[in-house]
């Protein structure tokens, strides 16, 4: 299993690794990694591989394969490394950071509004949540003020761990209807945002909600009877 530094530290930007593998289809699987795999919501990064020769290697996107190894899917299939290759892995963080402010924003919005979640998805700099509420009566104008109160408090963002039977004594620590939290290696990572929100989360954060900016509610949509898609985005300059 490759070493997934981003788990615990979301700013580690690079690291040596490993080449362990290259897939017929021309995946990079390496013993350690600071690029985060697609998952929940949040797509997987992108960024360069450098190889000892000064070579890159140009990564378009990160995934999981059919058995949770984390491949690194480059851009082209020219140059790839061999087995047992060291190469040091720097991601993109002009796109990775943007993204880790909308995934914190996306759990206060969740606080805001403490319905079951039935889906979500992370974008470049704007995010979405789906909400299981009976009624909508939601206003973008208020809900926008009230993230942009609790991001001001300027809350710190940590990271924990508790077992899959503290998870099981707990189930309303679940607000994802549609993703459950990743199981099986005995432990489950929780993301904490102080006195504000606390959820299973595998994903990408700031360390202070400050960190986020000013967000604004884009748009509210009826998906359905009971689910309302709220969209908003990252306010810019």
């Amino acid at each position: 299993m490759t070493e997934e530094l981003f788990r615990d530290d979301s700013y580690l930007r690079a690291c040596d690794a490993r080449v362990v593998s290259v897939s017929e289809r021309g995946g990079i699987l390496l013993d350690r990694t600071v690029f985060y795999p697609a998952g929940g919501g949040q797509p997987g990064d992108t960024g360069w591989l450098a190889l000892e020769d000064g070579a890159k290697i140009a990564i378009a996107t990160t995934v999981y394969d059919e058995e949770r190894n984390i491949v690194h899917v480059p851009a082209s299939a020219d140059g790839l490394p061999k087995p047992g290759a060291n190469v040091t892995c720097q991601v993109d963080w002009d796109t990775r950071y943007p993204r880790m402010k909308v995934h914190s924003a996306l759990h206060l919005l969740c606080a805001a509004l403490p319905y079951p979640v039935t889906g979500g998805q992370i974008g470049d700099g704007e995010g979405r949540l789906d909400f299981d509420i009976p009624e909508a009566g939601l206003d973008k104008d208020a809900l926008s003020q009230k993230l942009n109160e609790l991001i001001a408090k300027d809350a710190a963002v940590t990271v924990r761990w508790i077992t899959d039977e503290e998870l099981d004594a707990r189930p309303e620590l679940v607000r994802t209807m549609a993703v459950k939290p990743p199981r099986g290696s005995g432990r489950v990572r929780l993301v904490e945002i102080d006195g504000i929100d606390l959820q299973p989360c595998g994903g990408t954060h700031v360390q202070r909600t400050g960190e986020i900016g000013k967000v604004q509610v884009t748009k509210v949509e009826k998906k359905g009877a009971q689910n309302r898609r709220i969209r908003l985005a990252l306010v810019r300059g």
